[in-house]
């Protein structure tokens, strides 16, 4: 319950004396007690708290406070309690006196789980605004770019993971129907004892085929009839369709090895394994840099293996709908040549353009209006002509080749926004540019087959961009985001996740790139201060 207790906080003269003797002007915390407006978060911060029920809170921007004294010094939610009964400079910070009792550590826990993923973007979205205000952040250029994150597990083997989910699931049935749980357990016991002496392919098999029975059981479960009137019993019964979903995951994966998106851990069920240089199991982390300032805009987390093109356009649009401003270009590496994403970002060449995809429903037709700087794809150079050699009919339905001959045959790819346009093999047989088109005839009906993409025009206006001098000027400001990343990962405790599931990593990422951004808005006003002085001068 949010209430006005000013009595706990009560500094006075003795602890202002203390804190000037103690405290210097140029300390850190002291500095971001000055500069940073704290006072402007409380909204952000008090829309997770109930007004009216439950005990006295302590006051959520002093436990904002906690949670950034925790992430700057990254020490524990014990060791920032503890060192906040001594140090002088965090109660100033906190502008606490010498009788306020500091909150248990877990009340640290409770906060950043009442204010959740969504809280915590409000909180690095308001830090922003405060940037934006003071006329720090520009919307010249955004870079963008993403590092990996190590989950916080053990990985399993495949033989521990499915016996993991078989005793988590049975513990979530218990409530439902004891008796059944008991001796499906027995049964678990039993299959171990005859199995242990055989190879691991059969154990496994044998462990797979006891979770379908579990499975197929547990989907025939009916609905608790006084679910919706006992709230432990909806929980239960929440905690049971959770499970059950992440057992039908788990099995899925033994049914398709080669589908990729594993789950790899049942206490992280989010977690996937990844490729950044070497393989990794966790997450990915992406942000948005304006270098002009040096202040990350943007968070954002994906698994590992994410659609970086797309999470760009998210991004962009997060940060224009919280902002209200207009990004004239964005940097990104070679994941953004991306015909989706060029187009979503910067509007389609074409009059009439296809549009498929999740991204075409998100974004208006016209684009974001954002100028997409990329590295193009090398194209092959072997002398023979390429798919833009070939010229596509205004139905699209066919395509003539540089010869003047015409497809016969067209295949969607809806996947892979794409179109294959085949000609018969008789008809490059005869060709006279049949070697400059081909390196072999080739065997059965067709001959040459062409892909046009839907996005050919936007591929193309990204390569015809990576020759000018303006590209070239924007590449030579990319690698501030590389630097900006180690330092989130490395040196802001941004590499190792503290927690498990894609939203409380996305909060430790968040909260480390706060951090960073308090020391940018530092430099960026001493920049504005010295400018005016100069100016008046």
């Amino acid at each position: 319950m949010l209430i006005e207790e000013p009595f706990r906080y009560r500094v006075d003269d003795f602890d202002q004396q203390v804190f000037k003797a103690f405290v210097p002007p140029q300390h850190v915390l002291a500095v971001a007690l000055r500069e940073i407006d704290w006072e402007a978060l409380r909204p952000s911060v008090e829309a997770a708290y109930s007004i009216d029920k439950g005990q006295p809170a302590i006051d959520p921007i002093r436990m904002l406070k906690l949670e950034f004294l925790k992430d700057h010094y990254r020490i524990s939610d014990m060791q920032v309690i503890v060192r906040a009964q001594t140090d002088i400079a965090f109660r100033f910070f906190l502008q606490v006196g010498r009788g306020f009792r500091l909150p248990d550590p877990s009340s640290l826990c409770y906060f950043r789980a009442r204010l959740g993923e969504e809280g915590f973007v409000k909180i690095f979205d308001g830090l922003v605004r405060q940037a934006r205000q003071a006329g720090i952040v520009k919307d010249r250029l955004r870079l963008k770019d993403a590092s990996h994150v190590i989950a916080s597990i053990a990985v399993p083997t495949t033989l521990t993971l499915v016996a993991q989910i078989r005793d988590r699931l049975l513990k979530t049935i218990e409530p439902f129907d004891p008796a059944w749980a008991a001796g499906q357990r027995i049964e678990a016991g039993l299959l171990r004892e005859r199995t242990k002496d055989q190879r691991d392919e059969v154990r496994l098999s044998a462990r797979v085929t006891h979770l379908r029975e579990l499975v197929a059981w547990s989907e025939q479960r009916p609905v608790p009839a006084d679910r919706n009137a006992n709230k432990a019993a909806a929980a239960a019964w929440q905690k049971f369709q959770e499970t059950l979903a992440l057992a039908q995951k788990i099995l899925h994966d033994q049914d398709h090895p080669d589908a990729g998106r594993k789950t790899l851990s049942v206490s992280d069920p989010e977690c996937r394994r990844g490729k950044h240089g070497a393989y990794y199991d966790g997450y990915l982390t992406d942000i948005l840099l304006d270098p002009d300032s040096g202040i990350i805009t943007q968070i954002n987390v994906l698994e590992a293996g994410g659609d970086e093109a797309r999470d760009a356009v998210i991004m962009v649009m997060a940060e224009q709908t919280a902002h209200g401003n207009q990004i004239e270009a964005l940097s990104i590496d070679g994941a953004g040549f991306n015909g989706e994403m060029l187009r979503a970002l910067e509007g389609p060449v074409a009059e009439d353009p296809v549009a498929e995809g999740a991204l075409a429903e998100a974004v208006p037709e016209s684009g974001l209006g954002v100028t997409v700087y990329v590295p193009p794809k090398a194209q092959p150079d072997n002398g023979r002509f390429t798919p833009q050699d070939f010229s596509l009919n205004e139905e699209g339905t066919a395509v003539t080749c540089p010869a003047g001959e015409t497809s016969q045959y067209s295949q969607r790819n809806k996947g892979r926004h794409s179109t294959i346009y085949r000609f018969t093999r008789s008809t490059c047989a005869a060709c006279p540019l049949h070697e400059r088109c081909v390196s072999r005839p080739g065997e059965g009906a067709f001959g040459r087959s062409v892909t046009k993409n839907d996005f050919e025009a936007e591929y193309q206006r990204a390569r015809d961009r990576a020759e000018t001098a303006a590209y070239a000027e924007v590449r030579r400001e990319h690698p501030a985001v590389e630097r900006k990343l180690n330092e989130q990962m490395n040196h802001r405790g941004g590499r190792r996740a503290r927690y498990r599931g894609r939203g409380k990593v996305r909060i430790q990422e968040l909260m480390a790139g706060f951090v960073s951004n308090v020391y940018c808005i530092f430099s960026g006003l001493k920049i504005l201060r010295a400018e005016t002085a100069t100016a008046l001068v």
